[in-house]
């Protein structure tokens, strides 16, 4: 790890994110919008889940992303369909985007620059150095069945540090809801316990180690050799060690988003929503969600806890 290189590149995704707000109306307008965005907390026992109603979001959350769309839709994330408004950073294999449909006060979208589908396990490690060089933000994964608005082209996100509950969620409750689940070399997995969702995180300072502990529970989640189980990641860096987490899926949508028009919750489930905070883009939604459809949403969204 080169931090003096890690906090250039740090320093240098700020100034593409100063850069875009002024040379890219849409997005900066988008930006400008999120100042504006009502939330909404609910409180559990020990934690807190917030709904927020982002307009802008509309475009992600309505997003079809069966084959016969993606196939007969340009790539929105291959540098030669992007706008031309749109710069980047360049990250090896991947380049910086900011994302013009924010959730965070800083959001990003980082593309690989090769057109191939979403998948995990094969780039595991990319996604941990990356949350290395951004040591800053959270990188996280969407599934290509749970979240990502383009399953067809690999890429990850990244937001600003301290937005998720999740994470801070982990650090707080971790001495009394955590529990130690495996551990090897240079790694130990935990889980929270009464969470709504399950979750684990596997903690290292070796991204060789913490490869075999995600193998490991890639390996507990797969039941068809050919199909990547669904799941989110959230991964942060911090005084040289990586907490990554793994958001085990059973669904990609919850029957509320197809309902009828009177139970109807346009909430797609990501990785934003699996990590606490609910983004619906209608604001007759946002109104009139309970405590009772979060609960829901999680139960139908999050496998039960087998390990």
């Amino acid at each position: 790890m080169n931090t003096s290189k890690n906090n250039t590149i740090n320093q240098q995704a700020v100034l593409l994110f100063l850069e875009q707000q002024q040379s890219w109306t849409l997005a900066r307008n988008n930006f400008v919008g999120l100042k504006t965005v009502q939330t909404k907390r609910f409180y559990f026992h020990d934690f807190e889940v917030l709904v927020q109603f982002n307009p802008a979001r509309l475009v992600s959350s309505g997003a079809k992303v069966d084959a016969k769309t993606i196939a007969e839709r340009q790539c929105f994330l291959c540098s030669e369909n992007r706008p031309l408004e749109q710069k980047g950073l360049d990250l090896g294999n991947y380049i910086l985007l900011v994302n013009p449909f924010p959730i965070f006060p800083e959001h990003f979208t980082i593309p690989h620059k090769n057109h191939i589908d979403q998948q995990i396990k094969p780039f595991f490690a990319d996604l941990l150095e990356i949350a290395d060089q951004l040591s800053d933000y959270l990188v996280f994964y969407n599934g290509p069945k749970c979240g990502a608005s383009a399953p067809d082209h690999l890429h990850f996100q990244a937001g600003t540090k301290d937005f998720l509950p999740l994470v801070n969620d982990y650090k707080r409750l971790k001495s009394t809801n955590g529990k130690l689940i495996d551990h090897g070399i240079d790694y130990e997995v935990y889980t929270l316990n009464n969470y709504l969702r399950t979750v684990w995180c596997i903690e290292s300072s070796s991204i060789t180690s913490a490869e075999l502990a995600f193998g490991k529970l890639f390996s507990s989640l797969q039941n068809n050799a050919d199909n990547e189980p669904m799941m989110n990641i959230v991964c942060s860096f911090e005084n040289g060690k990586w907490f990554t987490f793994i958001l085990p899926r059973a669904n990609f949508r919850p029957w509320q988003y197809t309902a009828d028009e009177e139970q109807q919750l346009m909430i797609s489930p990501a990785t934003v929503e699996m990590s606490g905070v609910f983004i619906t883009p209608i604001e007759k939604h946002f109104q009139k969600i309970c405590k009772e459809d979060i609960i829901s949403i999680f139960e139908q969204s999050s496998i039960k806890n087998h390990l």
